[in-house]
């Protein structure tokens, strides 16, 4: 099948789903493989769940006559086309986002700026890689004025690839650090992935928001449209943040007014300054971005602050690096409260450099010189630190000691990758 005789089938059903145990009426499926199943062998089930087609790559699969079923080279390469198809189709300005950390709460930030003066499709949660990005496009509609779409990678070219789908006319690397080393092989090696997404905006000549306080990505950004933002003095920018404090909560004043958010950790600052920059590159009023930064409550466990009977939680358990795992540590010895606690979980792939790194972070945590301190994997196990520090293999060892010896009246920071599932503790704290 074409790919325009496909994007005519998708106008007349443009509900897309990947999931056979969620088929919406008339939807079409996508029969996506993965490391444990082949969405093939679902294909016909889709389609009597309600789907009105179901795309699929294997050839034993379809049957003669039934032109519901769409045989295809390889689904997740047309459903990629037909993201790029429609993108193009509607030709929507789209702001790409990438960046190590603080990508996903700067696209939250973003949006919730723009949407006091456009409509605006944005990525849901973190659904920013190969197959959430063009699911993300498909869901852009004529009434839609911006989209920001977010962009993850592990691996050097993965941000090109979804450069090359998104085709953004805008974009922002919020930042770069030490995160998924084994797959990016150096440090070098993520700022030129995460570089990936200038090169492109270097080719259409598009415009870049950049934070002026950066050297990295000043290094990076020659014969680019810049619209800078940024903490420091300098003469060419836009918005221009200053700290006033973060006690739990993050409060900061720029050349637009004073704000008062619901974020936790001074280094949300450069977060919300990119957010204010692009509003008000978009014409977005003062009032309405100040508003707007201070409406929003972070929803998904990044830097929220949860109070429970008997503590106060820091919950930043979604992910860690050791660039965020000292940004919030360094936020979190700032915060005034007589008892405070840290339950911290492993980082992962950091290949070579994990044992030095996570190190780093156990020293760090004695310089902090918190009451108590729980460390949870194997990799922080493998650390010299203080005797009264408590190891934990897993979660699992966590919650059982939780059960019989739960903290009371303490600010407790529960930091780590997802991996560890720390998140698990909250209801038992």
């Amino acid at each position: 099948m074409e790919m325009k005789d496909l994007y005519e089938l998708f106008l007349q059903h443009p509900t897309i789903t990947t999931d056979s145990r969620d088929v919406p009426e008339g939807s079409m499926f996508f029969a996506l493989k993965g490391e444990t199943f082949d969405g093939n062998a679902y294909a016909k089930m889709a389609l009597e769940q309600g789907a009105a087609y179901a795309v699929i790559d294997e050839k034993e699969y379809a049957e003669e006559g039934n032109d519901r079923l769409i045989l295809v080279e390889d689904v997740l390469t047309t459903l990629q086309r037909l993201a790029k198809y429609h993108r193009v189709h509607l030709g929507t300005p789209i702001i790409g986002i990438t960046g190590t950390n603080g990508k996903t709460t700067t696209k939250e930030l973003i949006a919730t700026v723009l949407k006091k003066k456009y409509n605006v499709l944005y990525t849901q949660g973190n659904f920013n890689n190969h197959i959430g990005v063009p699911k993300t496009l498909l869901q852009l509609t004529k009434e839609h004025d911006l989209a920001v779409v977010e962009m993850g990678a592990n691996h050097p070219g993965e941000i090109k690839t979804l450069v090359e789908i998104v085709l953004p006319d805008f974009g922002i690397i919020t930042n770069v650090g030490k995160a998924h080393l084994l797959g990016f092989g150096s440090f070098e090696g993520v700022i030129r992935t995460k570089g990936e997404l200038y090169d492109f905006l270097r080719v259409i000549q598009g415009t870049a928001f950049i934070n002026n306080d950066n050297p990295h990505l000043l290094g990076i950004s020659k014969g680019l449209k810049l619209v800078k933002y940024g903490q420091k003095e300098a003469d060419d920018l836009l918005v221009k943040g200053e700290f006033v404090e973060c006690n739990p909560f993050l409060k900061f004043k720029w050349n637009g007014g004073v704000v008062q958010t619901q974020l936790i950790g001074s280094y949300n600052l450069d977060n919300a300054l990119a957010a204010a920059c692009i509003g008000t590159f978009f014409e977005v009023p003062a009032g309405d971005i100040c508003d707007a930064l201070a409406e929003y409550k972070p929803s998904n466990n990044r830097s929220q602050l949860t109070i429970t009977k008997d503590n106060k939680l820091v919950v930043d358990a979604y992910n860690a690096n050791p660039t965020s795992m000292r940004a919030a540590l360094d936020n979190f010895r700032l915060i005034q409260h007589d008892h405070k606690m840290c339950i911290l979980g492993q980082m992962g792939e950091l290949g070579e450099t994990s044992e030095e790194e996570h190190q780093k972070v156990v020293d760090l945590l004695s310089e902090c010189g918190f009451e108590k301190v729980w460390l949870v994997g194997e990799n922080f196990a493998k650390t010299q630190h203080p005797a009264d520090y408590q190891l934990f293999a897993n979660v699992e060892d966590v919650k059982a000691v939780l059960a019989t010896q739960k903290p009371q009246g303490y600010l407790i920071l529960i930091k780590g990758s997802n991996s560890n599932k720390l998140v698990q503790t909250v209801e038992l704290l």
